[in-house]
């Protein structure tokens, strides 16, 4: 048996910040069901360091967790040359939505900036597709 068999995968803590994308705006606009909606929305930017100590390269998957929910996302990198580790981003779509606490702290508003979140590798996998997020709704 090969030793890192046993070894878990690394987990990384980051705050999430959520952003609005014009080309996912104006790729929604045609469906929210397609490929190039799929690939500009389900992604997770990160920084440089990050992502290596993650062990990922840009356009492997991961997994990102909360006590709100866990999705399969394609890592990105931000683009960003000043470091920020520890700070990651996510269009506003399904996938980011699954992260967000249900508790909006009485404003009806729920909190799309600083969701804190654990992410770790998923090669191999499959984004989370539509019917992932219909199967989360009809448990609750």
């Amino acid at each position: 048996m090969e030793f890192g068999k046993f070894l878990a995968a690394p987990e990384y803590k980051v705050t999430i910040v959520t952003y609005r994308d014009i080309f996912q705006s104006a790729v929604m606009e045609g469906s929210r069901f397609s490929e190039e909606y799929l690939k500009l929305s389900a992604v997770i930017r990160m920084d440089a360091g990050d992502i290596k100590k993650l062990g990922v390269k840009e356009g492997d998957t991961a997994v990102v967790r909360n006590d709100s929910g866990k999705v399969i996302v394609r890592v990105g990198s931000s683009g960003y040359d000043a470091s920020h580790q520890g700070i990651a981003y996510m269009p506003n779509s399904p996938w980011s939505n699954v992260l967000l606490s249900a508790d909006t702290g009485g404003s009806g508003v729920p909190r799309y900036k600083g969701i804190e979140a654990v992410v770790s590798s998923a090669k191999g996998e499959s984004v989370t597709g539509v019917d992932g997020f219909l199967e989360n709704t009809m448990k609750h």
